[in-house]
Order: C-alpha cells, then structure tokens, then sequence
C-alpha cells in the first residue's frame, strides 16, 4: 500500500468531553470516527497549555526540549522550527497544507507547510471550506493536511435552545451548581459546531474516495477552560481525546496503554517509512495497535512554565499513580491562567484564589481518580513518592530542563501577567 495520507484535526480546549468517552454531548461525527477507527483511552497531552502542548505533538518532544515554553500569542516561539512535523514528512516526499489554527509560531512560513490557510476571522466555515476544497484537489502525493478550529475555547456561545443544563453533567472537578451547568450547556453548543466541521471533512473523504488510505487523527490541546482543568496537571488538563482512523486503525476499539501525545511523531514515522529524528522523546504506538504489547510507556510526563501568568510545575504519570512538583515561589496558583467565565467566578467566590495547591503531590489514581486527596505527606505513601521523585529528576535531567538551573527566566519580547491578576486580559 502507498504512504497514507494524513490528517490532523485539532481543536481548543476539548479535554475528552466527547460521546465517544461517555459523555452525554452532541458529537455524532467524533463517534462515527470512533466507531470505524481506534480510541486511546489513556491519552495525554505534554502541556495542558496551548502552544507548548501542540509543540511537543508536532516536534515529538517535551515543550522544554523544543523551547516552547509559553503561549505564542505572547511572544514564546519555537526554538528550532525544523523540527516540526511537516519538514520530516516533506523530506519523504508529502504535499503539506494547513489551514485555520497552529499557535505555534508567529511565523507560519518557518513550519514547513507548502500551503497556507490560516486566517482565524473566517471561523471554522471558512476554515472547513478551503480544507474540504484541497481535499477536492487531484492529489499524485500523499499530503499532511493540518486543519485547526478555534473551538471549543471561550468564549462560548448562548446556550442553543434545545440543549438543557438541567440535564448535563458539570466536569469532574466542579461542584454541580445551576451556573456550572448553564456554562457547560454553552460548551457542548460549541462542541456540537466543532463536530459538525469535522462530519463535513469525514464526508468528502468519503465523496472523493480518499477514506481508505487516509490517517485521519483528532485531538485537542488539553482539558477544557473550567477552573481546575486547563493549566493544570491533574488529569483534568493533561487528559485529552485522540481518536484515529485509517490504515492499520479500526474496528471501533478502545486501548488502554498509556499514551503521550508525543508519540504520535514516532508513530507516523513508522506508519509511513521513516527514519524517525534522533531528538524524539516519545515511542511508537504502533504495538498498542496491533496487539503485540499493551503497553509502551511505564510512565508519561506534562509540565507548565508560563502561561498567562509564570506557574513552573512538573508531572509524571503511571497507570497508577501522579505526582507533581510545583516550582513556582508563590504559595497560591496564579487566577490569570484560569479564563473568565461562570464557572470561576463560582470557584473565586468560594475561595479558589486563596487555596494552596501544595508544593508536592501525589495522588492514587485508583482510588482517588479526581485527584482530590493528596499523599505526598502520608508515612504509607513514602516509597511510591520517593520512586517518583526519581523518574521526574531523572527524566528533568536527560531533557535539560531549564527548571534545573532555577528560575526560567521571561524570554525578550514577551509578556505575562503579574502573579496578582484575577484574569488573563487585565
């Protein structure tokens, strides 16, 4: 079989609150995708921040390593812009086209893609029409098509009229309140337009017959912009969806390896003959897939250094357990990396800004899978924690985190909030 072609399909602040892992949203293409491809129920981002999370999918390496350490509507660009995805994928012979979203890099031109469609005013109609228009095209080459939508981050929509908060479920992490309800109505309104961009691309796949040998995978960058979950290593933030479909991915069938969203270069490598790059940090996926192994990574890692506001902090993650290190000199988390919205002033009124987080935790996903009771400070515990302060030093270590050397200081030419500020936009 020929080199398949590739789509990715990204999204904002999706978290893995789609029908497809049970949730009661209006998602009826995400489920298709699912139904006829392959669900990683363990999958996590390496940032649950926007440009570092997407950095280290499309460099294949944690953020630090590539040195997208903040948002790049801030000023934080990548470090080594050849390393991204599409230089490989060109060397190897594919057309490669983006439209709508990377946040990535101020300079679209330096991430090798050969076309561009990247004007966010169009929204996701403009941006599903230009792609559903290249997907049209005659093709001789295998292509990387790169499609971006601005969904589902804030800010949401009015309630649509037949979506009930009376009857959807808050996240995990938040209190079941009328408020809390009416903001997660006003998500799955915009979750609903998303998943109708996606049926349009899934539908002309299919009109031009391209479905067959074409990777289709969709994922988003982190959890969704609730208090307590984007910007947080809890699995609420660094939990997202990854659905893929394609060559190798069917059957409707769940895997649960614990997965890193910097697998999926090494991943694609394989898939399509490649020589994988001596700087990726993740491994192939590929023995999930066909059964030869159910698991590939003993742990994972996801780390925050700025955001809208400094907040460095580390992760590393098993099947079982979480712990977390907070660097970061101030005893409270910083509220600018929380959007505003109904749900936070809910959490502020109730003392969200005066709540530690807690210099160390470490939590049982077992037992306390909302990570809402810490061990860090149990005698019992003491083992595991040791075990792993040891694989976060040394996975810190072999990466060079610049966290080692202290401080990381603010790049030139960027800006931040003051650890002070309620919200991003002060």
């Amino acid at each position: 079989m020929s080199r398949p072609n590739i789509i990715y399909l990204h999204s904002h602040d999706t978290g893995r609150y789609i029908s497809p892992y049970g949730y009661r949203l209006p998602t009826p293409n995400l489920q298709r995708l699912a139904e006829e491809g392959v669900v990683f129920r363990n999958a996590f981002n390496a940032a649950p921040t926007c440009s570092p999370s997407r950095a280290a999918l499309l460099t294949g390496a944690s953020p630090h390593s590539s040195g997208q350490l903040g948002l790049t509507n801030r000023g934080f660009n990548l470090r080594d812009t050849h390393k991204h995805l599409c230089h490989t994928l060109k060397g190897a012979g594919y057309r490669t086209a983006l439209f709508g979203v990377t946040h990535l890099h101020v300079n679209h031109d330096l991430l090798g893609y050969d076309e561009r469609y990247t004007d966010r005013a169009w929204g996701g109609n403009g941006i599903t029409d230009e792609a559903v228009a290249y997907l049209r095209r005659d093709h001789d080459e295998p292509f990387f098509v790169a499609i971006g939508y601005g969904e589902t981050h804030r800010v949401f929509p009015e309630p649509a009229a037949d979506i009930n908060p009376s009857f959807l479920q808050p996240p995990a992490p938040l209190p079941d309140v009328p408020a809390v309800r009416e903001d997660m109505a006003a998500y799955a309104t915009m979750v609903r337009t998303l998943d109708g961009y996606y049926g349009r691309i899934l539908d002309t796949l299919d009109e031009q017959g391209l479905a067959a040998n074409t990777l289709v995978i969709a994922t988003t960058d982190h959890g969704l912009a609730f208090p307590l979950m984007k910007c947080r290593l809890t699995d609420h933030g660094m939990g997202v969806l990854l659905i893929v479909r394609g060559p190798g991915f069917g059957g409707g069938r769940a895997i649960d390896g614990l997965v890193s969203q910097i697998d999926l270069y090494p991943t694609l490598c394989e898939i399509a003959g490649i020589e994988p790059p001596d700087w990726l940090e993740g491994t192939s996926l590929m023995p999930l897939v066909d059964g030869s192994a159910q698991e590939v990574n003993d742990e994972i890692f996801s780390e925050v250094t700025y955001h809208a506001a400094y907040e460095p902090k580390r992760a590393v993650r098993t099947q079982r357990y979480k712990y977390v290190r907070r660097y970061d000199p101030q005893d409270t988390a910083p509220m600018a990396n929380i959007d505003p919205s109904i749900s936070k002033d809910v959490m502020v009124d109730h003392g969200l800004p005066s709540r530690p987080p807690g210099r160390e935790q470490l939590y049982d996903l077992i037992w306390d899978p909302h990570e809402a009771c810490n061990l860090a400070g149990d005698p019992d515990s003491a083992a595991i924690l040791e075990d792993l302060r040891g694989r976060l030093d040394r996975w810190m270590e072999t990466t060079s985190d610049p966290l080692l050397d202290g401080s990381v200081p603010q790049p030139p030419d960027t800006w931040i909030n003051p650890h002070a500020d309620l919200h991003p936009h002060e």
